[in-house]
């Protein structure tokens, strides 16, 4: 509802102003009149989220919701510490996945003395052996940087290993030792990966309850979600039901509920898309407060938050760009509060040495990401920098009541478990995953450097590289490449198609420059002399209308198999049989089934 202001009902006096401009705008356009527009012209403007939430291209007072509570207090949407040292800001960490016990170490302690802050150590199948652990935290001052272990299904021995050492640790004052454990079974179930399972969860978490330092056993991982296609919302929402899960078995085992919500924090993804990041941490924590309240115990509501660049949202083709998306993600992670963050090396999804760098040069870039974000950019200075922002408080808001809805409607098929086993978080999941798919297809979403502005002339992928599985945005086009560069190996040469550029350079630019970087996005080389068994007409509708079925024709003549058009079927509506082109090049077309059959019928 509009709130009331001295100018009468309507809070921004200049709205209507700027909503006549806009028409104005938009009917110049679309070459319309003004008066052919919707009575809210704007909203042609709107972009609509995977979760069905619209973001409108202009917030206002109109906008406004009431002011959330200070840093510290329940919900903790502004964040859950309200003494956050401002001169450290978020904690900085970083993964650590050797096998030798002796070289982590030094990597540990080189990263610690080069800015990083929190330290995520993998053990047992994941990482150094459990009987490692030991010499991998040696020297390690725990009181100063959060300790966070992945042993997958060795996580109960990797603790006993853990406590062991830091039974002989001394420390002033124990509870300022922050030890995340990592068990994660409920979301490894979903993921299909390995993991203790929840009874070992929860005899490790009556073991965490017992210590005198600050031990959380659970780990809560969104990131299962996401990296299956999840959007922001359904993460949020499978997420919380696994916590909810996770308490009804740990108050099963004898847990009171303050201690139960003290054995779990979470885990989600940060992607490029900064603001929708920055309203995902903020609603994350309003969600599980909301959790906490209904238990009875809203004074235990606030989890810690981990936060990770997303792996989905990377490419392995020009890698590069990596380093904005991850960029983009920690700011979106900081500003909406998480408390550790970790950036992945902007090379993860490729072999280690594919790109003829070292790892330590990766690792930097990734540390050093986020030391620009919080020495330079003073990030960390500032507690929850997007609060009264009406687009963040809205976009939060909106958010997390999409989450929560997501949430009863896993409670309602039986709760986490049960709608895992019926299949309902999956099929949800993957109904995104579709969509998203169809948009990149269709490159109705830009992913840079792989179906937009796409590098043909970087250096083919190795095989290695090439066979490299798991799920990110730009897989389909990826995949595209590869076979691509497989044909280069064979070969000698990329595949190519041939342009036929019609009329001045003025008349067939915009649609030579689109042909050619959607033939790239494939790994289609396109060239403009004889050759090609494919080729493509590029000019403007008019001139296809006088010279289309001339230059078709010829093409035909010249032993050209193939002969597309880039522009709309009905700019040669009136061409039929010979004189007709094979098919069209289209700016929304499902590019990667085009592609596909261009690769084909070249013999790639």
């Amino acid at each position: 509802m509009p709130i009331a202001s001295d100018s009468g009902t309507e809070p921004v006096p200049e709205f209507a102003a700027w909503r006549q401009g806009v028409a104005g705008v938009l009917a110049k356009a679309r070459r319309v009149d003004a008066s052919e527009l919707p009575a809210e012209p704007e909203k042609l403007l709107a972009v609509t989220t995977y979760d069905g939430l619209t973001v409108n291209p202009l917030y206002t007072r109109r906008d406004e919701l009431p002011e959330q509570p200070l840093p510290g207090q329940f919900p903790y949407v502004r964040g859950g510490d309200a003494a956050r040292d401002p001169h450290r800001g978020w904690f900085v960490s970083q993964r650590f996945t050797g096998s030798d016990a002796k070289a982590v170490n030094a990597d540990i302690m080189f990263a610690l003395d080069n800015g990083v802050s929190a330290v995520w150590l993998g053990a047992a199948e994941r990482g150094v052996p459990v009987e490692g652990l030991a010499t991998a935290l040696q020297g390690f001052l725990f009181e100063l940087a959060p300790l966070t272990l992945d042993a997958g299904p060795a996580a109960d021995e990797a603790a006993a290993a853990l406590f062991s050492v830091l039974d002989a640790y001394e420390a002033p004052n124990r509870k300022d030792i922050r030890v995340s454990l990592g068990a994660t079974p409920l979301t490894s179930l979903f993921a299909g990966s390995s993991a203790i399972d929840l009874d070992g969860a929860v005899a490790l978490a009556q073991q965490a309850v017992a210590r005198t330092e600050t031990v959380r056993a659970i780990t809560v991982c969104g990131v299962a979600f996401h990296n299956s296609g999840a959007s922001d919302a359904q993460e949020l929402g499978a997420a919380v039901a696994a916590g909810l899960e996770y308490l009804r078995s740990l108050t099963d085992a004898g847990a009171d509920i303050a201690d139960a919500l003290g054995q779990l924090e979470f885990r989600f993804a940060a992607t490029d898309d900064q603001f929708e990041t920055v309203a995902k941490f903020r609603a994350a924590r309003r969600l599980w407060a909301r959790v906490a309240q209904v238990c009875g115990a809203p004074a235990f509501g606030n989890a810690p938050q981990q936060a990770i660049t997303s792996a989905a949202m990377m490419s392995q083709r020009d890698p590069w760009v990596n380093m904005l998306r991850t960029t983009l993600a920690a700011f979106g992670a900081g500003v909406g509060g998480a408390d550790i963050i970790t950036v992945l090396p902007f090379d993860a999804a490729l072999p280690a040495g594919e790109l003829e760098v070292s790892q330590a040069f990766s690792e930097r870039m990734a540390r050093n990401t986020q030391l620009l974000l919080l020495e330079e950019s003073r990030l960390g200075h500032v507690q929850d920098p997007g609060a009264g922002s009406w687009y963040v408080e809205s976009l939060t808001d909106e958010l997390a009541a999409k989450a929560w809805e997501f949430m009863q409607e896993i409670e309602a098929a039986g709760g986490y478990l049960a709608a895992l086993q019926a299949g309902l978080l999956a099929e949800r999941i993957g109904a995104t995953k579709a969509k998203r798919d169809s948009d990149v297809a269709h490159r109705k979403t830009a992913v840079t450097g792989v179906n937009e502005f796409p590098n043909l002339g970087e250096k083919p992928l190795s095989e290695a590289a090439r066979a490299e599985s798991g799920f990110r945005y730009g897989a389909a086009f990826e995949a595209l490449r590869n076979r691509s560069d497989a044909y280069v190996a064979a070969q000698g040469a990329r595949p190519q198609v041939r342009l036929v550029p019609l009329g001045p350079v003025s008349e067939n630019n915009v649609r030579v420059t689109f042909t050619t970087n959607l033939l790239a996005s494939g790994g289609i080389e396109a060239v403009t002399e004889a050759g090609p068994s494919i080729a493509v007409l590029c000019g403007s509708d008019t001139r296809y209308g006088t010279d289309a079925a001339a230059a078709v024709a010829e093409l035909r003549a010249a032993g050209v198999t193939t002969v597309l058009l880039a522009g709309p079927e009905k700019a040669v509506a009136e061409l039929s049989g010979a004189d007709r082109p094979d098919g069209f090049v289209t700016a929304r077309m499902d590019a990667v089934a085009a592609l596909t059959g261009l690769l084909e019928k070249l013999g790639a």
